[in-house]
């Protein structure tokens, strides 16, 4: 077990022990708070080209599934953990974590301070990073090859993530309505959330035009999660638009919401070190609940969250806000089915407290029905 080292754009560089695979990566560095939910995180196709920081000291303790990957291959572009475990515990494991890492081609380091490293991107913000063992080059050799890399802003990722090719999630039990999901990087867990409540769900690539989605016929759109900046989406933003025009009920999470709210005139910006991870609160403006949410997104909306909105699509409002810096966590429409949240309802490894977003869009779409069709 060779040195490693993990090298920030300003010069600060962590040394640490080799782990998963050995080689050199790059990335945004962001840290996820979450206790659980490794796997998921690692196969969450919105942390394309980021390096993720793990704050919870201990992981790998339950090893790897099969069952709980939310996509076909790991996206994460680096892993950053304190104590990987040295057993692996758990009656659902079929692997332990830095075997699937290796074979995945995932670099990694272990035995740095990550609170250190999180209490960094804290106060200076996430920034570029580079993962490097197995190597000879000098820390100042390391430092110059961060710094060459290309910035999140500006990044344009959804064709990297996104299906080629429209697939369907049939309904569970009788179908009620048809869906068209907009894949910018979606979850496993969100069709099948929608397939539980009787939808079938149409999978379509994030460059969809309007008539591939008219001839699905749908009864609501789907706008998903995903990596980047979402200023670069100019062409998902006019589709949504289109939608819209067509009042169909539309439903986005975390890259969609932001597409849903650029659609509407808002403008987007980026956090200083975003918000990752499963135990973030959440207030619901109309009613006054907290939930504690899953989120992972490093860009966020401007919108009013003291009064109201209007747009070329009629009034709306801010839904939720982020109770931890006032994030921008929620928007509606009030006369128009459309509405849209930061944060994760399909939540795996949990929490659970948002599911009833996806209830809400079932009511949407038997509030605002499309004109009867045979299918």
């Amino acid at each position: 077990m060779g040195k490693a080292f993990f090298v920030l754009d300003d010069g600060r560089i962590f040394e640490g022990k080799s782990w998963a695979a050995i080689g050199k990566t790059f990335g945004e560095a962001v840290f996820q708070t979450g206790m659980t939910g490794y796997q998921e995180t690692l196969t969450d196709p919105s942390y394309h080209k980021q390096v993720v920081v793990m704050t919870a000291p201990h992981i790998g303790n339950t090893g790897v599934n099969t069952a709980d990957n939310e996509s076909s291959k790991y996206w994460v572009a680096g892993f950053v953990v304190r104590n990987p475990s040295t057993l692996t515990s758990n009656w659902r494991s079929e692997k332990d974590l830095e075997s699937e890492l290796i074979d995945q081609g995932i670099v990694g380091i272990q035995g740095v301070d990550t609170r250190a490293i999180t209490r960094h991107l804290r106060d200076r913000g996430a920034m570029r990073v580079g993962i490097f063992s197995g190597t000879d080059l000098t820390r100042e050799e390391m430092v110059v090859e961060v710094r060459k890399q290309a910035l999140m802003t500006g990044a344009y990722l959804s064709d990297d993530v996104s299906t080629k090719k429209k697939y369907v999630v049939p309904a569970i039990g009788s179908k009620r309505f048809v869906v068209a999901a907009i894949d910018l990087g979606i979850k496993g867990a969100t069709p099948r959330a929608m397939a539980e409540r009787g939808i079938e769900v149409h999978v379509l690539p994030y460059n969809a035009t309007l008539a591939e989605i008219e001839a699905i016929k749908p009864d609501g759109v789907f706008l998903s999660n995903g990596p980047g900046d979402p200023s670069t989406m100019t062409q998902t933003i006019e589709l949504v638009r289109e939608i819209l025009m067509l009042e169909i009920p539309t439903f986005g999470i975390c890259f969609g919401h932001q597409i849903l709210g650029r659609a509407l005139g808002f403008e987007t910006y980026k956090l200083q070190f975003g918000h990752r991870g499963i135990n973030q609160p959440v207030l619901d403006k109309r009613n006054g609940k907290v939930e504690i949410t899953s989120h992972n997104h490093g860009f966020a909306l401007k919108a009013p969250i003291d009064a109201g909105f209007t747009t070329v699509f009629g009034p709306g409002q801010v839904t939720h806000i982020c109770l931890n810096d006032d994030v921008v966590e929620g928007i509606e429409l009030l006369h128009r089915g459309a509405f849209s949240v930061q944060y994760h309802p399909e939540a795996a490894a949990g929490p659970h407290d948002s599911a009833y977003l996806f209830d809400q869009f079932v009511e949407l779409m038997q509030k605002y029905p499309r004109p009867v069709v045979a299918r």
